[in-house]
């Protein structure tokens, strides 16, 4: 079983909170970047108290209410399936505060984490505040959703991001990395990539390996999943059919994302 894809947790709900995925510096390779997907019911509340991270709650599914015990941000969220291709809301609450989701219908909430030490105001990130890109040409287009990119100040160490890629397409691709702390050239960044299809029976592949072939693994990655791209090339394949969503969580010790293409298969940016 490959150490970089993880399923969906079969746990039952605990006062109508489920957690789906926890991935943690414990249980992981990650040393930058935790994770957690959370269903809540109507009414059910999870909270946390943050020691030295930051975390990005972000709306996936449903409408949630918000509050770090000073500042309350109430039904925020703007689909009920990612695949409404539509940006949605989160809130980015920084290091040593404590916070509480509530589900005001059925939701599905993804929080993102990352170290920091130094204290940021909480932050609603509005749907209209995500800036929407189409990248790619050909069999090679994918569309994003910017939550916290890096030219966006409010976070210390955390960049996350939405993917859509259609069928019959790849994205992430040509195979990049970041997994060398060699600015300007390439930053250093953990990745996590959580993964829906539609029609929910789909698949993508993802492939994550490095240049010596230390790690290379391919993957089958279906509906719910998460992988873990501690280092490496990470490009995802999408077959005929089905349309990929990821949601992408990066943080590394500077918050800047720069990549590094493998040059075996760089040419094709080249292409008309």
């Amino acid at each position: 079983m490959s150490q970089l894809l993880l399923k969906p947790n079969e746990n039952e709900k605990t006062q109508g909170v489920k957690i789906i995925h926890e991935v943690t510096k414990e249980n992981s390779p990650l040393k930058y970047v935790e994770f957690k997907i959370v269903d809540l019911a109507p009414g059910a509340k999870y909270s946390e108290t943050l020691g030295k991270k930051e975390c990005c709650i972000v709306a996936l599914t449903g409408k949630i209410n918000v509050t770090d015990k000073e500042q309350t941000f109430e039904n925020i969220g703007t689909r009920e399936s990612v695949f409404e291709k539509k940006p949605t809301d989160s809130v980015y609450v920084s290091n040593d505060r404590s916070f509480e989701v509530e589900g005001v219908g059925q939701a599905r909430v993804a929080l993102c984490y990352s170290p920091s030490e130094k204290q940021l105001p909480t932050k609603l990130i509005k749907a209209s505040e995500n800036g929407i890109e189409n990248r790619g040409t050909n069999n090679n287009k994918r569309m994003v959703h910017n939550i916290l990119p890096d030219s966006d100040p409010s976070a210390n160490s955390l960049l996350v991001v939405e993917v859509y890629t259609e069928t019959g397409n790849w994205s992430s691709y040509p195979p990049h990395k970041h997994d060398r702390d060699n600015l300007p050239e390439e930053s250093f960044l953990e990745e996590t990539y959580y993964h829906e299809m539609n029609p929910q029976q789909g698949f993508v592949f993802q492939r994550v390996y490095t240049d010596d072939r230390s790690l290379d693994e391919t993957m089958t990655v279906q509906n719910g999943d998460v992988v873990l791209v501690p280092e490496g090339y990470h490009p995802v394949g999408v077959p005929e059919g089905y349309t990929s969503y990821y949601l992408n969580v990066m943080a590394g010790p500077t918050r800047i994302w720069k990549f590094y293409n493998d040059p075996d298969h760089e040419w094709i940016l080249e292409r008309k």
